[in-house]
C-alpha cells in the first residue's frame, strides 16, 4: 500500500493560514507560528534534529508486526508518543526527513491492522485484558489521529475509526469480552479509561466530516465516550475520579475508597489509586469530554485535582512522584526518595497545566508550566538533545533512561519532546479579540484575530536569566487590539512601559492588559523582581530565583556540598549575598556567587565567617551525564541541642 503524499502542500497551507489547517479542537497542527531564537531556540532546535527526526521509525513499529506479547509491556506505546510531537515539529520545521519518516511510519500501522480494526502487539487471547493493550491503543489513535491533522489524509482517519470500533466492540457496552472497559489494564483502571482522550479527539474529527458521516456518525464515539466516563467515576472500586475529587481526598490518598489498599508501600499495579501519569491522562479526557458536554462538575474536579497536586506533590523544581506515584512529595522533597520525577509524569503535568489554562484562563497554571519547563523538563533533556533521563533527583546525578520491553528505548525518550510543545504552544496564542503572551523568551509570534486581523511580535529577552524583555511591534493598521501580559505570581513588582512610559496596575498573578492601537515599532518593556529566595523544610534549605531552582554542581569545586548551615535562615527570606557572575562553561546557563552561613565551626574566629560558593540553573546541574558530575539543591541546617 502506497500513502498519498500530501504533505508538502499542507506545510504550504499551514505557512499561509498561521500554522491552522482546520478549526480541529485540539489539533497537532495547532503549533502557530512561533519561532524561538537565542538559548531555548537551540535546544529546541537539537531536540528535533536529534531527537525527533532521528527517530527510527521502523524500529518502534515493529513490535505491531509480529502480535507476539506476552508478557505484558507496553512497546505499542512508542509510536503513538512519538507522533504526539513529531507531527507538531513537521509543522515547526517543514522538515522533508521527518516527513518522509512519519509517512513510512503510517504506512506501516496501517499495513499492521488487522481486518477487524485491531492495531497492537497482543495475541488474540491477551487482548483487552489485564496489561497494557487498550493503554497501546490510545497511543495508536493518538498517533494516527496527529497525522490526520496535519495531512487531512482520510486513511488515517479511517485507521483510527476501526481502532476505536474494535476496541467498543470488544469493551464497550455487552462487549465480547465481557468485562468494562475499566476493568482491564493496571492502576483501578486508569490506564485504560485514558482512552477518553483520543475518543474525543475521534468524535470531534468525524463530526466534521460529511463523508464519514458526520454528526450521525460521530455520536457512536460521543455515546462511548460517556459509557467510558461512567465507569471513570460511578463504579465502587474503580477509578473515582469524580466523587473523591470533589470531596477533597488527596491524589496521594485515595486507595481505600471502594478498592483494594496498597500495602507495604510498594506497587500493586491491579488496584492502586496513586500513580500520577496515568491519573493525569485520565483528567485530560474528562476536560475533552467537558468541552463538549458543559458538564461543568468534570472541570471542577480536575482544577481540584490540579490544586491539590500543587499543595501536595510539586517541589521547587516543579517536579513530582516518587515511582510514578503520589506521595505528598512536596512535604519530602528534601529527602532521597525512590525513582524520582519520572519524566513521563513531568510531560504530563505540563499537558494538565496547559490545558487547565486555556479553560480556565487562571495564570497559576502558566506560573506552575513555566516552573517545570525551566527546570525538571530542561533539566530531564541531555544537553545535546538526543534523549531525556527517565528519572531525575532533586539532588544526585542525571543519567540514562532504562530499556523498556527489551527494546533500546524507554517511555521517557519517547514522550520527553511533548512537554517542550506545551511551552511553545502557550508562549503566545490569540484569544477572542486579545493576544496573549504567557512566556518571555527571544521569539517571534504571529496570530490572527477571528476576523482575518494578523498580529507579529518580536521578543527578545534572555528571561530567566536575565529579569527583563523587549517586546516589538510588527503589527499595524489593525484597530485597537488588547496584548495580555502573563505577570508571574513571583514577581512581586513588575514594572511594564509602553514606549517609554510606565504603566499603572501591574499586579502579580494574573494578566495586566495593554490595550493599544499598534504600529510598527511600538515598543514593550518589562522589568521582574526576581530576589533570591530562601525556602526551608525539616532542617534543610534550598533556593530559588524567579522561576528557578538554584544548584550547587561538583564542577565549581567549591567545597564539601553537605557541610551543614547555621540556624537562623527563614523561610521566604530574601538571599541579598546572591549575585549573578559569568557562567564558567557553555554547559551551564545561569551561574551565581553566594556569600552564606556554611559550617558548624562557631567558635573558630575564621571557620564563623561565611563562605562563598556558587550556584548554577537546575536544568544545567549535572547536565554532562557522567558520574563525576554531582549537584545538590537541599542543603542540610544544623540541629541545636533541644531539637
Amino acid at each position: 500500500m502506497k500513502m498519498e503524499k500530501l504533505l508538502p502542500a499542507c506545510i504550504v497551507l499551514l505557512a499561509a493560514t498561521g500554522g491552522i489547517c482546520e478549526a480541529v479542537p485540539n489539533s497537532s497542527a495547532e503549533l502557530g507560528n512561533v519561532r524561538l531564537k537565542g538559548y531555548l531556540g537551540e535546544r529546541l532546535d537539537a531536540m528535533i534534529e536529534r531527537h525527533v527526526v532521528g527517530t527510527d521509525v521502523d524500529y518502534i513499529t515493529a513490535p505491531f508486526q509480529y502480535k507476539t506479547e506476552r508478557d505484558g509491556w507496553w512497546q505499542s506505546e512508542f509510536w503513538g508518543k512519538y507522533m504526539h510531537s513529531a507531527m507538531p515539529y513537521l509543522v515547526y520545521t517543514g522538515s522533508e526527513k521527518l516527513m518522509a519518516s512519519v509517512d513510512r511510519g503510517v504506512v506501516r500501522m496501517i499495513a499492521a491492522q488487522e481486518p477487524n480494526g485491531y492495531i497492537g502487539n497482543y495475541p488474540d487471547d491477551l487482548r483487552c485484558g489485564e496489561d497494557w493493550d487498550v493503554w497501546g491503543m490510545k497511543y495508536t489513535m493518538m498517533g494516527l489521529l496527529h497525522y490526520y491533522d496535519v495531512t487531512k489524509n482520510a486513511k488515517s482517519l479511517d485507521a483510527c475509526r476501526r481502532v476505536c470500533d474494535y476496541v467498543i466492540g470488544e469493551l464497550g457496552p455487552n462487549g465480547k469480552r465481557g468485562r468494562e472497559l475499566w476493568q482491564t489494564g493496571n492502576w483501578a483502571g486508569f490506564a485504560s479509561s485514558s482512552i477518553l482522550e483520543p475518543v474525543m479527539w475521534l468524535y470531534q474529527r468525524i463530526r466534521l466530516r460529511q463523508d464519514f458521516g458526520g454528526q450521525a456518525a460521530a455520536q457512536k464515539y460521543l455515546d462511548f465516550a460517556t459509557y467510558l466516563v461512567k465507569g471513570m467515576t460511578e463504579p465502587e472500586a474503580g477509578p473515582r475520579l469524580l466523587d473523591l475529587a470533589l470531596k477533597g481526598v488527596s491524589v496521594a490518598d485515595r486507595n481505600g475508597y471502594g478498592n483494594k489498599p496498597d500495602k507495604n508501600g510498594e506497587y500493586e499495579m491491579k488496584q492502586d489509586r496513586r500513580k500520577s501519569y496515568e491519573m493525569i491522562s485520565c483528567y485530560q479526557g474528562l476536560l475533552e469530554y467537558y468541552e463538549v458536554t458543559g458538564r461543568k462538575e468534570l472541570l471542577e474536579a480536575a482544577v481540584k485535582t490540579g490544586e491539590d497536586i500543587i499543595k501536595e506533590e510539586i517541589n521547587l523544581a516543579g517536579g513530582c512522584a516518587s515511582s510514578e506515584m503520589w506521595f505528598h512529595g512536596a512535604h519530602k522533597q528534601q529527602l532521597p526518595y525512590l525513582r524520582p520525577q519520572e519524566t513521563c509524569v513531568t510531560t504530563t503535568w505540563m499537558r494538565f497545566c496547559e490545558k487547565l489554562l486555556n479553560l480556565t484562563g487562571d495564570t497559576k497554571w502558566a506560573d506552575q508550566l513555566e516552573r517545570s519547563f525551566y527546570n525538571i523538563y530542561l533539566g530531564a533533556m541531555k544537553a545535546d538533545g538526543t534523549e531525556f533521563a527517565a528519572y531525575t533527583p532533586l539532588s544526585g546525578c542525571r543519567y540514562h533512561g532504562h530499556h523498556h520491553c527489551y527494546m533500546h528505548t524507554d517511555c521517557c525518550t519517547a514522550n520527553g519532546p511533548r512537554g517542550f510543545l506545551c511551552f511553545l504552544k502557550e508562549l503566545f496564542r490569540t484569544n477572542g479579540e486579545a493576544a496573549i503572551l504567557n512566556f518571555y523568551a527571544s521569539a517571534l509570534v504571529k496570530g490572527a484575530l477571528p476576523d482575518g486581523r494578523k498580529l507579529a511580535f518580536d521578543m527578545y529577552s534572555l528571561y530567566p536569566r536575565s529579569d527583563w524583555a523587549r517586546i516589538v511591534s510588527h503589527t499595524e493598521g489593525v484597530g485597537v487590539v488588547p496584548l495580555k501580559l502573563r505577570i508571574p505570581a513571583w514577581s512581586e513588582k513588575t514594572v511594564v512601559k509602553l514606549n517609554g512610559k510606565t504603566l499603572d496596575g501591574v499586579k502579580a498573578g494574573g494578566y495586566f492588559t495593554v490595550a493599544h492601537e499598534w504600529r510598527l515599532g511600538d515598543v514593550v518593556e518589562m522589568s521582574f523582581s526576581m530576589p533570591v529566595v530562601a525556602h526551608t523544610l525539616e532542617h534543610n534549605v534550598a533556593f530559588t530565583r524567579g522561576p528557578v531552582l538554584l544548584a550547587r554542581d561538583s564542577r565549581f569545586a567549591d567545597g564539601d556540598m553537605t557541610e551543614p548551615f547555621r540556624r537562623g535562615i527563614k523561610d521566604g527570606e530574601t538571599m541579598p549575598t546572591f549575585a549573578a557572575v559569568r557562567s564558567p562553561s557553555d554547559d551551564i546557563w545561569m551561574a551565581f556567587s553566594a556569600t552564606l552561613p556554611i559550617g558548624s565551626h562557631h567558635a573558630n574566629p575564621e571557620g564563623r565567617l561565611p563562605t562563598t560558593v556558587f550556584f548554577c540553573d537546575y536544568a544545567s546541574a549535572g547536565n554532562t551525564w557522567q558520574r563525576d558530575n554531582y549537584y545538590r539543591t537541599w542543603f542540610p541546617i544544623e540541629y541545636g541541642p533541644g531539637e
